[in-house]
């Protein structure tokens, strides 16, 4: 097989996982390019035709419908993804020959053990060269429609949006999770200072973070993890969102902190780094492999003040209420925030955000009983739904008149808060994010 064949069957792999499995598409994607033994070129090709096929999915459906006597949704799964990434390559990879995308979809078919469907592959695919320049229009039935079809993301999402921030904003934002994001990472100046970074990362693409202090954007790497100031623990890849999380908790240097949500411990990391590794942090999370993975993130930038703990955010222990001078929740959410990072998170079905909703409400419940009094709460999702995020500690906040949003500054140009901001995209380059700041009052 060759090397360009290897990237494709790979890429292949891992929508079909997508589509049977509701795998997610970052964590295929490491594992089988691990298992087929991709170089970093064809990695890197692997990954990028099976993003680009998730992030424009629905505008390659319907252009495969105009295309195709047989609906889209009537051909076989595996069949309708080798006409997706042969008609990905058509529109939107100019480095790849139109002629070299057709034949090797023929031939991918072909190894799939379904020769009966490389006729229809070739003439379709056809098509899309020979219309390449001029294809059907997109239908503009309504602007919701519209949108949903060209930024391949659904109706529903769209239009909650435009109820959300209106259709100007809507639109940059669906263009946005559909384009290439910059590895962001941030300094551990437990080990090193932002300059000695920098000059450490000068022989790949590095960028300073226009208003995030010791924030860098990093491309053309490969993979992090090889680099050497990664595995020296210089560095840890944040996005700035996520790291405002901290900023807005403003840990001290002896507090106490608890992360009840803590995997894969990027917060409980930079919490530990802005106290100076002087606190003492409990990091938790439900599953044992994931511990063990920020076990291994605190050794490698030298933090000696985590310890993590198997622990549910819903369950309470007894031993932990009102220790802690910090509590941290960042709970599991839709993430529609980070569509730009995992594009198949779009497609989930929209029935199963129904519940979260309820179940951040009860680890947000169960961790405010660990926060002493006159300590601070930190609540923060990674979607920029409001049911999901100032709906949930409005609720909070009406059963528990012990605790009041309080007021926090973030770095310009985001400035000063009530207690609580949505982090949007299209406004300020990060994830989009929700943070909630809260302190408990002591009573007399």
């Amino acid at each position: 097989m060759s090397e360009k064949h290897n990237a494709r069957d790979t890429a292949l792999d891992v929508l079909m996982l997508v589509h049977k499995a509701n795998a997610w598409s970052d964590a295929s994607l490491k594992q089988t390019i691990a298992k087929n033994s991709l170089d970093n070129r064809d990695a890197a090709l692997a990954t990028y035709l099976c993003y680009g096929v998730l992030q424009n999915r629905l505008l390659l459906d319907f252009y495969i419908g105009c295309y195709c006597k047989q609906r889209p949704e009537k051909l076989e799964p595996v069949i309708l993804n080798i006409l997706r990434l042969g008609a990905y390559q058509i529109l939107f990879m100019d480095r790849i020959p139109n002629s070299a995308a057709v034949n090797e979809a023929v031939e991918m078919t072909k190894r799939r053990d379904r020769p009966k469907a490389a006729g229809l592959v070739n003439a379709v695919l056809r098509k899309f060269v020979t219309n390449w320049l001029d294809m059907p229009a997109i239908p503009a039935d309504t602007r919701e429609a519209y949108l949903s079809i060209r930024y391949s993301h659904p109706l529903w999402m769209v239009k909650r949006l435009m109820e959300l921030v209106g259709e100007e904003e809507t639109e940059t934002l669906l263009r946005l999770d559909n384009e290439p994001v910059p590895t962001t990472i941030q300094t551990n100046t437990l080990l090193v200072t932002p300059e000695e970074l920098e000059k450490e990362l000068s022989t790949i693409s590095v960028q300073k973070h226009p208003w995030m202090d010791g924030c860098f954007s990093i491309s053309s790497t490969g993979n992090v993890a090889e680099l050497p100031a990664f595995q020296k623990g210089h560095c840890m890849v944040q996005d700035p969102a996520a790291r405002l999380v901290i900023t807005a908790a403003d840990p001290h240097p002896e507090d106490r902190i608890m992360d009840v949500c803590a995997a894969p411990g990027g917060k409980s990391f930079a919490a530990a780094i802005t106290q100076g590794d002087r606190g003492s942090i409990v990091s938790c999370d439900v599953h044992p492999h994931k511990l063990e993975l920020i076990d291994k993130g605190a050794a490698r930038l030298g933090i000696t003040s985590i310890r993590t703990a198997l622990a549910d955010g819903r369950e309470s222990h007894t031993a932990w209420l009102e220790s802690a001078d910090l509590v941290l929740t960042d709970v599991p959410c839709s993430g529609l925030g980070i569509i730009r990072k995992k594009p198949d998170i779009r497609y989930k079905n929209p029935k199963e955000l129904l519940d979260l909703p309820a179940i951040q409400g009860a680890i947000l419940e169960n961790a405010a009983s660990y926060v002493r009094p006159g300590g601070v709460l930190v609540y923060s999702t990674c979607t920029i739904l409001p049911e999901e995020n100032e709906g949930v500690t409005d609720a909070f906040l009406q059963k528990h008149s012990e605790f009041s949003r309080e007021a926090f500054i973030l770095p310009s140009p985001i400035g000063g808060t009530p207690g609580q901001i949505t982090l949007w995209p299209q406004r300020f380059g990060t994830d989009g994010f929700y943070i909630c700041r809260m302190r408990k009052r002591i009573i007399e």
